[in-house]
C-alpha cells in the first residue's frame, strides 16, 4: 500500500492511498489522481505501485515530473523522503507498508527494495540508491551555495564526501551486497563534483576511446576492439552535469540553444558531445585519450603496421621532401602515423602545423602549431581550417602539416604543395588510395571555385608524391596496407601505382588476421631524380622477393 499527499501551492493537501497496480496522473477527468494545476499536463505521469516497490514515470508532459531536483527520464524509485515535483504540485510520501517476508527482507532508507540485477554492470537497486543520494546531495550543495563559492576543486570534493557520508549514515539502512560503503561514497562523490563513472575509465591506460550512448550504456575500446562496460550514471541529469563539468573549463558551453561541442582538453585528449534534442539516446559523449607516450618507426614496426622496408622507404620520402597523404578509416591510426613520419623533418626547417584539435607532438624547434577555432555563442569569431593554411603561407614555412583536410582547405593545400613549401603532408577519411583522390577532387569543390575536373587533377597529380593507406582490420590491429606513387595524369584519370601492399593470408580461430607486406616492384619515378642529383639510394627495398609475414601478436592499445 502507497499513502500520499498531493500539496499545492497554498499548502492545500489531498491523501490518497493506493494498492498494487499502475495509476495515472494528471489534469484529465479520467485519471486517478487528478492534479488541479495550471503548470500540469493532461496526461502528466504513472505511479507503479508493486509488492515491495513504489515507481513514477513522467509520461512526456509540459512541465516535466522531478525527484530530488532531477528531470525524470524513465521508470524512478521512489522514497520516503524524496522531493517530488509535478509541474506546481508536490508529491509527500506519507508512509509505504510493505507485506512482511519470510524469504527476502532488505531495506534502503527505512523500507524494503527488491530489485533483479540489470544483464549487465550494476544492478537497478544500486542504481537507484545512487540516484538518490546523488539527489539529496545536489540538494544539500544547493543549499551551500553561498558557503562553496570560491572553494578549489579539492575542497568541494572533501565538501561533498562529507556530506555523502552524513547522508548514508543518517538516511541508508542497507547497502547492497555490491559495493561497500567506502566505494559507494567515493562513486557518489565522483558522479556529484567530479567525472563520475568516466574516472576509472580515464586512468586506465589500456583504455584508448570512451564512448557515452545515455546514462546507462558506456563503450570503450580496448586493443583496437570496441566493448561494452558495466560502469553506468545514475541518470540522464547527473551525465549531463558531467559534460558541463568538461567543457566549462575550455570556455565552451553546451545547452538546449547550443547542444553540440567538440573541444580538446588540458592533457590533449579529444571530446565530442552532443545532447537532446538532436540526440534521442540522451546525452552522448566520445572522449579520444591521449596517450602522451611518443611512438617512433620502430615500435609501429614491432607492432607491424608497417614492415621494415617501408619504414625505410617512407623515411626516405621525408627526408627528400616528397609530400605525403596518409589516407584511411576513422581511428586507423592516421595521426600516429603522422607524428611518426614528422620526426625525420630536418631540425633546421620552419614548419606550420594545422589542426582543428591539436594532436601533433612534433619534437623539432621550428614548430608553430595553430589550432581551428568554433564560432562564439553569439556565431562571430569562427576561425576554420582553411583560413589557418591561406594564412600560414604568410609564415614562410618550409613545410605546411595539416592534422586532416575535410574541406575547401584542400585546394589551399594543393596550391602549397605545388608552390615551394616541398614535404607538405596531411590525412583524409578514405577506404583507399584511389577513394582518397575522388574525395579530394570533392573538397577542392567545396571551396567554391568553378575549376574545371582536368585542373583539379593536374593539380592533384603535381602535388602529391606518395599515399599511404593505413586501415584498422578486423581484428583491431592497425596496418598499413598500401602505399602508391601518383604517376602521372594519364588522359583523364590519374594513375597510381603501388609500392608496397599488406595482402591477408589467413585468419585464425581467435579472430586475428594473418599476412605478409610485400614489395611490388615498381621503383618509384622519383629515386632516379635522386640519382641524377647524386642522392645513392638502396633500390633492394622494392625487389618482388622483398616480403615480410606478419604473425598475429599481443595487441596494444594506441590511438589514431
Amino acid at each position: 500500500m502507497f499513502i500520499f499527499d498531493i500539496v499545492d501551492a497554498q499548502d492545500n493537501r489531498t491523501r490518497y492511498q493506493l494498492d498494487m497496480g499502475t495509476y495515472s496522473l494528471g489534469k484529465a477527468d479520467k485519471c486517478d489522481v487528478l492534479l488541479n494545476d495550471p503548470y500540469s499536463s493532461k496526461k502528466h505521469a504513472l505511479l507503479h505501485v508493486d509488492e515491495d516497490s513504489v515507481f513514477i514515470e513522467d509520461l512526456k508532459s509540459t512541465n516535466g515530473t522531478w525527484v530530488n531536483s532531477h528531470k525524470v527520464d524513465r521508470r524512478t524509485a521512489i522514497y520516503e523522503d524524496d522531493s517530488i515535483k509535478l509541474g506546481g504540485l508536490r508529491l509527500i510520501v506519507v508512509e509505504m507498508i510493505k507485506p512482511k517476508s519470510t524469504d527476502f527482507q532488505s531495506s534502503i532508507f527505512n523500507e524494503e527494495v527488491e530489485t533483479a540485477p540489470e544483464g549487465h554492470g550494476e544492478s537497478q537497486e544500486l542504481v537507484e540508491l545512487k540516484r538518490h543520494i546523488h539527489g539529496l546531495i545536489l540538494e544539500y550543495l544547493d543549499r551551500r551555495r553561498a558557503n562553496l563559492h570560491g572553494m578549489s576543486a579539492q575542497e568541494l570534493r572533501t565538501e561533498a564526501q562529507n556530506a555523502t557520508t552524513d547522508v548514508i549514515q543518517k538516511h541508508i539502512k542497507r547497502i547492497p551486497p555490491e559495493i561497500t560503503e567506502a566505494q559507494l561514497i567515493k562513486e557518489v562523490v565522483a558522479e556529484t563534483v567530479g567525472l563520475g563513472a568516466l574516472e576509472p575509465l580515464l586512468a586506465d591506460a589500456d583504455v584508448s576511446e570512451i564512448m557515452v550512448n545515455g546514462s546507462d550504456r558506456i563503450y570503450v575500446e580496448r586493443n583496437g576492439l570496441i566493448k561494452l562496460t558495466g560502469h553506468r550514471f545514475s541518470s540522464d541529469q547527473s551525465l549531463l552535469g558531467v559534460i558541463d563539468r568538461i567543457v566549462a573549463p575550455i570556455g565552451r558551453r553546451i545547452d538546449e540553444s547550443s547542444p553540440m561541442v567538440d573541444a580538446r582538453l588540458a592533457d590533449g585528449s579529444r571530446i565530442n558531445a552532443i545532447i537532446p534534442p538532436l540526440s534521442l539516446t540522451g546525452p552522448t559523449l566520445t572522449i579520444r585519450k591521449f596517450t602522451g607516450v611518443d611512438l617512433n618507426m620502430k615500435d609501429l614496426v614491432a607492432k607491424h603496421t608497417l614492415s621494415s622496408n617501408m619504414a625505410k622507404f617512407l623515411e626516405i620520402c621525408v627526408r627528400l621532401k616528397k609530400n605525403l597523404v596518409i589516407s584511411g578509416g576513422t581511428g586507423s591510426g592516421k595521426t600516429t602515423s603522422l607524428n611518426v613520419l614528422s620526426s625525420f623533418i630536418g631540425h633546421q626547417e620552419r614548419i606550420v602545423t594545422i589542426e582543428d584539435a591539436a594532436e601533433l607532438k612534433l619534437q623539432q624547434p621550428h614548430v608553430v602549431s595553430l589550432e581551428s577555432r568554433p564560432s562564439n555563442a553569439e556565431g562571430k569569431g569562427l576561425i576554420t581550417i582553411r583560413d589557418l593554411v591561406v594564412n600560414s603561407l604568410r609564415m614562410r614555412p618550409d613545410r605546411i602539416i595539416v592534422g586532416e583536410c575535410r574541406s575547401g582547405e584542400a585546394l589551399d593545400m594543393l596550391q602549397a604543395m605545388n608552390t615551394g613549401h616541398d614535404g607538405s603532408m596531411t590525412t583524409g577519411h578514405a577506404n583507399s588510395p584511389h577513394d582518397f583522390l575522388a574525395r579530394l577532387e570533392v573538397m577542392v569543390l567545396m571551396a567554391g571555385m568553378e575549376l574545371p575536373i582536368r585542373a583539379i587533377r593536374e593539380q592533384m597529380a603535381s602535388a602529391i608524391d606518395i599515399i599511404v593507406q593505413q586501415d584498422r582490420l578486423s581484428d583491431g590491429s592497425r596496418k598499413i596496407t598500401q602505399i602508391s606513387e601518383l604517376v602521372a595524369l594519364e588522359g583523364e584519370n590519374i594513375s597510381l601505382q603501388p609500392i608496397f601492399e599488406f595482402k591477408r593470408t589467413a585468419i585464425t580461430e581467435t579472430g586475428q588476421v594473418k599476412g605478409e607486406f610485400r614489395a611490388t616492384g615498381h621503383v618509384p619515378k622519383f629515386y632516379d631524380e635522386a640519382v641524377e642529383a647524386g642522392v645513392n639510394l638502396d633500390r633492394t627495398l622494392f625487389f618482388d622477393g622483398a616480403t615480410e609475414t606478419v604473425e598475429p601478436i599481443n595487441r596494444e592499445a594506441w590511438t589514431s
